[in-house]
């Protein structure tokens, strides 16, 4: 990302003295944004895995939905477990859980699979504090909590779309998969636990959706001053100030580390060596979207945001609809969900001044645009086909099918949104 960052610099016609300075301030602009969300969102999921509170949640759904409703106890507890955990540790904690599932009941992998891998991507893409949505609320400067509040109104109705729906359509285009065993041999030996060894099902859950709890009551009541219009006060300052995403994350994390590991009797230095772990497994990623953050800033320097605003001036294609279409090409393109949507920023975000769409609605769709068609240039889709055992037929036509659908829909429902707020 650095090297083509510096190359289409030089191509755009940027001053060679100022391409260095262009640079750092898109890596720095966009982590300065992100790394304190990212990084607090990292520990505290990693303190929900390793204290057992995660397959605590996971097994206590399946347990209570029973072996008819189990696609739905999938669904809810990947739901949970996604919006605390990020994609690639998600789908490595989860899988072990669902294989176990699949041997007890003697059902399919992929039956369990899909909607598991459902829920992680739509929250991958839709909720923060995951990268892609955080990382564009600070681009395209949209309230947090508004992405949040606007994401699980949409993020509901597409898992079940691309979830249990999807389920019942690929196993007419690919019933062989699902006769397919699989192999979670590369995932080395997991952590498990006795279930008596785990934190409360009720303190698991609280403690991985406190984030978004505080969040979303400082958005609903934000949201309603602007409706009602009650004067402002020293109390809704407050609320604002512990909804803010760095304050809301701080405050989770530090109720992590006394719910699942000094409550429990854990030593702290067993949990900062947990959080420690977490820090160093997203430094690379935190760097790629740096790099991502460098590029477009060299878009928005080099003029190229304001050709394409300059391109679209006068026509009447939503916003919205450009955000998807320019983030789904350069998902194709570039194969990361990450990196695809702060490209797109650095394309949007000049059009974004003279346009009144709701910006929390812009990177929804953006979020959306860059999950489209996984294929082989995406780590995702190598996962899904190693995990599950199946072919590159079979991959494409669960793995890549399911993406789209995401994309999609997430597409509709944000259009649908938009009709309202």
């Amino acid at each position: 990302m650095i090297i083509v960052s510096f190359g289409v610099a030089i191509a755009l016609g940027i001053p060679l003295g100022d391409i260095v300075k262009t640079i750092e301030t898109g890596l720095g602009g966009t982590l300065g944004h992100l790394a304190l969300v990212f990084g607090l969102g990292a520990m505290l999921g990693k303190l929900i895995a390793d204290s057992g509170g995660a397959q605590r949640i996971a097994m206590t759904l399946v347990n209570k939905f029973g072996e008819k409703n189990i696609q739905w106890a999938v669904i809810v507890a990947s739901f949970i477990i996604g919006i605390a955990l990020f994609f690639e540790v998600g789908l490595v904690l989860l899988i072990p859980i669902i294989f176990a599932i699949s041997r007890e009941l003697k059902v399919s992998i992929l039956y369990l699979g899909i909607p598991m891998t459902a829920a992680l991507s739509v929250t991958h893409g839709f909720l923060p504090p995951h990268p892609g949505p955080t990382v564009i609320a600070g681009e395209f400067g949209a309230n947090i909590g508004e992405v949040l509040l606007y994401g699980f109104i949409i993020a509901v109705p597409t898992v079940i779309l691309a979830g249990p729906i999807f389920t019942k359509i690929a196993k007419k285009l690919v019933p062989e998969s699902f006769n397919k065993t699989g192999s979670i041999a590369s995932l080395g030996e997991q952590k498990t636990f006795k279930l008596e060894e785990t934190p409360g099902f009720g303190i698991s859950v609280f403690t991985a959706l406190l984030p978004v709890i505080l969040m979303s009551i400082a958005t609903i009541l934000t949201l309603l001053q602007k409706t009602v219009g009650f004067e402002d006060n020293s109390v809704l300052a407050t609320i604002r100030f512990i909804g803010d995403a760095g304050t809301s994350m701080t405050l989770s994390l530090l109720f992590a580390i006394y719910s699942m590991g000094i409550a429990r009797n854990i030593p702290i230095k067993t949990v900062m060596d947990s959080c420690t772990t977490a820090i160093s497994h997203i430094g690379m990623m935190l760097l790629i979207i740096g790099g991502g953050g460098a590029f477009k800033q060299v878009l928005i320097d080099g003029g190229v945001g304001d050709y394409v605003a300059e391109l679209f001036n006068g026509t009447s294609l939503s916003p919205i609809l450009l955000a998807w279409i320019i983030a789904a090409i350069l998902r194709i393109a570039l194969g990361s969900a990450t990196v695809a949507p702060l490209t797109t920023a650095g394309l949007v975000t000049p059009m974004l001044g003279t346009s009144d769409v709701n910006l929390a609605l812009v990177v929804l769709a953006t979020g959306a645009g860059s999950l489209i068609a996984s294929h082989v240039n995406d780590a995702g889709f190598w996962m899904f086909k190693e995990y599950f055992g199946l072919s590159m037929k079979e991959t494409f036509a669960t793995w890549t099918l399911l993406e789209s659908i995401i994309s999609i829909a997430g597409l509709g429902f944000v259009l649908l949104l938009s009709m309202f707020v």
